[in-house]
């Protein structure tokens, strides 16, 4: 299952999140989102865990606790809407 983790502080790593989500389970992978010119974390990311039953409680125990001062978000990952690609709409 793919848990989306929103409102990460900036200077949370890969690292970090892998080792906040380890505590309930096995995890496949776990990102922090950065920008692709800056490498600056965008304050969200992904955490993918095999075993739905621990990914839910993950989400239930994480879900509005706070890391480093901030309060997380913490919810199954929908999938990304489609949306155009960019251009410059001229041909």
């Amino acid at each position: 299952m793919r848990i989306y983790v929103g409102n990460l502080p900036y200077s949370v790593n890969d690292d970090e999140l892998r080792s906040v989500f380890s505590q309930f389970g096995e995890l496949v992978a776990a990102e922090v989102i950065r920008d692709k010119f800056s490498g600056q974390s965008k304050g969200f990311g992904f955490v993918d865990m095999p075993n739905k039953a621990e990914a839910d409680a993950a989400i239930k125990a994480l879900n509005e606790t706070e890391m480093k001062g901030r309060k997380l978000t913490v919810n199954e990952a929908r999938p990304r809407a489609e949306r155009p690609r960019g251009g410059s709409g001229r041909y």
